[in-house]
């Protein structure tokens, strides 16, 4: 099983950035994806979900409105579209995948991160 995610980098503010999150190894389609991340010194914090069928998707209200989620499930990958980047977005960011079946609400996978820095 893998989860490489790409598409970090340096950023000014009000700039845009799209995180991808290339799965294998798994029936991607019967997973849930998430992408969390995490800031030095905080928590992992829920960023966005979407359905295993990419029909319903949901956003921490910190990013509602500049960020989308999408998925592709005939390429086994996952999308953040990030508009309108802020300093506090600066985070390590992850991806998640979690079995539809699962009663558990943490993810099954993760990936090893990507790095998104916004600063002018």
């Amino acid at each position: 099983v893998q989860l490489v995610e790409s598409g970090g980098g340096l950023v000014q503010p009000g700039g845009s950035l799209r995180l991808s999150c290339a799965a294998s190894g798994f029936t991607f389609s019967n997973y849930v994806m998430s992408w969390y991340r995490q800031a030095p010194g905080k928590e992992r914090e829920l960023v966005a979900t979407i359905s295993s069928a990419g029909g319903t998707t949901n956003y921490a209200d910190s990013v509602k409105g500049r960020f989308t989620i999408s998925r592709d499930n005939a390429k086994n990958t996952v999308y953040l579209q990030m508009n309108a980047l802020k300093p506090e977005d600066t985070a390590a960011y992850y991806c998640g995948a979690r079995s539809r079946f699962s009663v558990s609400a943490s993810p099954n996978y993760w990936g090893q991160g990507t790095q998104v820095t916004v600063s002018s």
